[in-house]
């Protein structure tokens, strides 16, 4: 059985800094992802990243985040810096696995405050 666990969110001043982590286990993935979604809003990507390291991030959060990932704990981080308050967002972390189905967590609430 799949489980997807995250942490780590929170609130925090503008200017400040997170880290997001999210635990897997029950199955090997292919892809890790962070994705986000404020109120009245569609969920969008964050950040992603393959097996083989390769990173995708959304424009807005570029030069701030950063994606990273544990193989050895099947654990993927997103590191959160200069937060913004239009960063205020649930969370939610991805994990596709290599038959390309999707596991999402429960959400993670990151708020912002201005």
């Amino acid at each position: 059985q799949v489980q997807v666990v995250e942490s780590g969110g929170g609130l925090v001043q503008a200017g400040g800094s997170l880290r997001l982590s999210c635990a897997v286990s029950g199955s090997i993935f292919d892809y890790m992802a962070w994705y986000r979604q404020a109120p009245g809003k569609q969920r969008e990507l964050v950040a992603g990243i393959g097996r083989g390291g390769s990173r995708d991030y959304a424009d807005s959060v570029k030069g701030r985040f950063t994606i990273s990932r544990d193989y050895a704990k099947n654990t993927v981080y997103l590191q959160m810096n200069s937060l913004k308050p239009e960063d205020t967002a649930v969370y939610y972390c991805d994990a596709r696995n290599l038959g390309g189905r999707d596991y999402w967590g429960q959400g993670t609430q990151v708020t912002v405050s201005s």
